[in-house]
């Protein structure tokens, strides 16, 4: 199967950067224990939030979110979302839109908001400014 690039992406906006990358679980405080103890992240937690942040060690690693997994959901099979930071997810929704690519809804969180939508392959991306927040 060949991939075939019809209209080349020319960013008006940042490029965004692979920030985060989202794991529903649940046993979130078993799971923050398994990757700060074996791989170093530290656990970041903010009052009222039900998402754990594990930071990288290193500047230029990225961080894993710990979302708990719905109802209905079996842990550990295509359960992970790739989240890229842009600092306006209204804007980079509008450009991606030009060039193919449709987001859903622009959900708000705590402080940031995200959208989602798929790859070719059917995974799970979002874009948020949770970042920025």
């Amino acid at each position: 199967m060949k991939f075939e690039v019809t209209k080349q992406r020319q960013p008006l906006l940042p490029v965004p950067v692979l920030g985060r990358i989202l794991l529903y679980v649940r046993d979130i405080d078993a799971v923050a224990e398994f990757y700060t103890r074996h791989f170093g992240f530290r656990i970041h937690r903010e009052e009222g939030d039900c998402v754990v942040e594990l930071e990288s060690s290193t500047e230029t690693g990225t961080n894993i979110m710990l979302h708990p997994l719905g109802r209905g959901r079996r842990g550990g099979q295509s359960v992970a979302k790739l989240i890229f930071d842009v600092p306006d997810v209204e804007a980079f929704c509008i450009q991606a839109a030009e060039y193919g690519l449709l987001f859903g809804t622009v959900h708000k969180a705590d402080g940031y908001v995200f959208a989602n939508t798929k790859d070719p392959a059917g995974n799970a991306i979002s874009v948020s400014s949770r970042v920025y927040r």
